[in-house]
């Protein structure tokens, strides 16, 4: 049974999940099923089966038959179809031998990953909750104003109002044109006070990070300039939108504004990184450094290019990271090979609650080595 995006917002999710502990081990997949990168839905199964393989062939070879059913089954779920129209990313968390199966279809991409472990690995999911901001959608005309709070594609809040405009087609010529054209603007500016006002306790009841707005190009201005500051700071973007479109119509557009968000807060991140890196102050970048402040515990934002991989070695005593082994540098242990240490390094950032950028298509990052770091201290 699919698990609802609100369920998951509240914490009635991550936490027991992370709380969970079982008899056995567990099998948790994430899989990216966005329709912009996986035109068809064959695209996606294949890095699902590319991803199941080693570790399919890994388990079955240490005799674990239960991690080979819930593998199964996690294939099953997301070959048998979907609704991709509002999910954009797949978690999956399955154990067989102590009745776990929860799945989560998420609005927003999530790195392609499955990791068989004593407990599920919740990380990427709370990365995401953590990450998730709230995007508020205001829309006006002259007399309607609706608002709208989404995080992660949900609802969360709403609210509307509606101010008539005086009528004076039936004046019977007592009122002459100006003075029709002065009431009904009087009448605009107190409609767009209140919508104002319905706003700002909007934001101080839900609060939200980010504002949209659509109101027709004669209002617009008269509109953001009535805001209150604390929103007029918060407005990312202006909505082609009518005020009367359907609610669907109004989540696709506040998730098309948190594509475009979260696209200028990675390429924020790539040039803050280029431009560290560059004077030698507080980031790192390319594998063998990044490993190094990982282990270290220095790293405050991890930033990988999606689809970068790399073999390595990791140190079962003391976890150190490298891109050459045997000898573990730090204990003097025999390392053992990682078939993708990046993986590794990922899954390592994620334990220590740093922030994850998965960048796609960043050209910027490719060139600085496909991997960097900005680094606490």
């Amino acid at each position: 049974m699919k698990t609802p995006v609100a369920d998951l917002l509240s914490g009635d999710v991550v936490r027991p999940l992370a709380a969970f502990r079982g008899s056995g081990p567990v099998s948790t997949c994430y899989l990216d099923v966005d329709g912009r990168r996986y035109v068809r839905a064959h695209d996606y199964e294949l890095q699902l089966e590319r991803m199941l393989r080693p570790v399919r062939e890994r388990e079955h070879r240490a005799g674990h038959h239960d991690v080979c059913k819930d593998l199964k089954r996690i294939e099953e779920h997301v070959t048998g179809g979907f609704d991709r129209s509002h999910t954009r990313g797949v978690a999956v968390f399955a154990s067989s031998g102590d009745g776990l199966w929860e799945t989560l279809h998420l609005p927003v991409s999530v790195p392609n990953r499955i990791v068989v472990n004593q407990h599920p690995q919740v990380r990427i999911l709370e990365a995401v909750v953590e990450r998730a901001d709230r995007f508020a959608v205001l829309l006006a005309d002259r007399q309607r104003a609706r608002l709208f709070v989404f995080q992660l594609g949900q609802l969360v809040d709403w609210s509307e109002r509606f101010d008539r405009l005086p009528r004076h087609e039936d004046d019977g010529g007592e009122m002459v044109k100006d003075q029709v054209r002065d009431h009904v603007d009087s009448a605009t500016r107190r409609h767009l006070l209140r919508t104002a006002r319905a706003a700002f306790e909007l934001f101080q009841e839900s609060g939200f990070d980010h504002l949209l707005i659509g109101a027709p190009a004669d209002i617009a201005g008269a509109l953001e300039r009535t805001l209150h500051p604390y929103l007029r700071e918060r407005i990312a973007a202006h909505l082609a939108v009518p005020v009367g479109v359907k609610e669907d119509d109004v989540r696709e557009a506040a998730v098309a504004a948190e594509d475009e968000v979260l696209r200028r807060r990675e390429s924020a991140n790539v040039d803050r990184l280029r431009a560290a890196a560059g004077m030698g102050d507080g980031a790192l970048v390319g594998l063998d450094v990044v490993l190094e402040a990982l282990v270290e515990r220095r790293v405050d934002t991890l930033l990988v290019s999606d689809g970068f991989e790399a073999p390595g070695w990791r140190c079962p005593s003391c976890a150190f990271l490298a891109t050459r082994g045997p000898s573990c540098p730090l204990c003097s242990t025999r390392m053992e090979q990682a078939e993708d240490v990046v993986e590794e390094a990922v899954q390592e950032a994620l334990n220590q609650s740093v922030h994850l950028e998965v960048c796609r298509g960043n050209a910027d990052l490719d060139v600085l080595g496909r991997i960097g770091a900005l680094l606490r201290f």
